[in-house]
């Protein structure tokens, strides 16, 4: 699925071609999303001015003066910037169009994704006002993440994607951060120390920094704003890549489920 640097890459894809554009139609092929798309869009959104973008954890925040558009991608949707009479897939289910003659059209295969008036107070939707940091900010610290791990019983891959304690982390970039850190998937949280925390951020902010200057990552659905997958899957050191050797030590990696989700780490380097 699309994890933070592949929203990240979306939103610097559209964001140059609709910015202080007029929005000129809204055209909802497939309102059932994973939350119905609000019926009264097409008039909410009608010869607004798009003032801003943003990005919040997974979530796209496109800004206007009545409000703002929360756009989420779901396990297998991607946006795209096309001209305004591109015929429409099978799978396109919203189109905004602008009066540059461009429209930006999200795709979602398994419908997962969501497209969603926020209001004038978007931060205090129920989606965003409970979430951490963002990984990339100076707010999240190896400080940060050993003072709320304490006594926290939970495994270190389960803290990482818990939202309420950091934004953005999802499986692929959890699995490769922790193998960077040299630290066990299954080890619990509160048994860290604050010096591994410390490098476990580190390797937080390059590795998903990279996977944003390299594109996202291209895995099975995601494709760019562009039309053009993400390159940073050539990189992976883990993720994907159960029962063979490790880049570090050549001992094979091991696979195993963690709260329904496949992990992947060396026995030897992680500790």
């Amino acid at each position: 699925m699309p994890e933070l640097p592949e929203v990240e890459t979306s939103l610097r894809g559209i964001s140059p071609h609709i910015k202080n554009q007029i929005v000129t139609q809204v055209i909802i092929r497939q309102p059932q999303l994973r939350w119905p798309i609000p019926s009264n869009l097409p008039e909410l959104l009608d010869q607004q001015e798009l003032k801003s973008l943003s990005r919040r954890a997974k979530y796209l925040l496109l800004h206007f003066d009545t409000g703002t558009l929360l756009i989420h991608l779901g396990m297998s949707g991607s946006l795209r910037v096309v001209s305004n009479n591109a015929q429409a897939a099978k799978h396109d289910h919203i189109d905004i169009a602008f009066a540059n003659h461009k429209t930006i059209r999200l795709t979602d295969p398994r419908r997962f994704g969501a497209v969603l008036w926020l209001g004038k107070k978007p931060f205090e939707h129920s989606l965003l006002n409970k979430l951490g940091p963002e990984p990339l900010s100076d707010s999240l610290t190896g400080k940060y993440l050993y003072q709320k791990s304490r006594n926290k019983k939970a495994n270190i891959k389960q803290f990482l994607m818990n939202q309420c304690i950091v934004t953005g982390i999802g499986n692929i970039y959890c699995t490769e951060v922790l193998f960077y850190a040299g630290i066990r998937p299954t080890r619990a949280a509160g048994n860290i120390s604050l010096k591994r925390y410390q490098t476990l951020v580190t390797h937080i902010k390059r590795i998903l920094q990279t996977a944003i200057e390299q594109g996202g990552t291209s895995l099975r659905d995601f494709v760019g704003s562009n039309g053009k997958p993400g390159y940073f899957k050539q990189e992976l050191s883990t993720y994907g890549r159960s029962g063979l050797p490790c880049q570090h030590c050549q001992k094979t990696l091991i696979e195993i489920k963690q709260a329904n989700r496949t992990t992947v780490y060396c026995k030897h380097c992680q500790t």
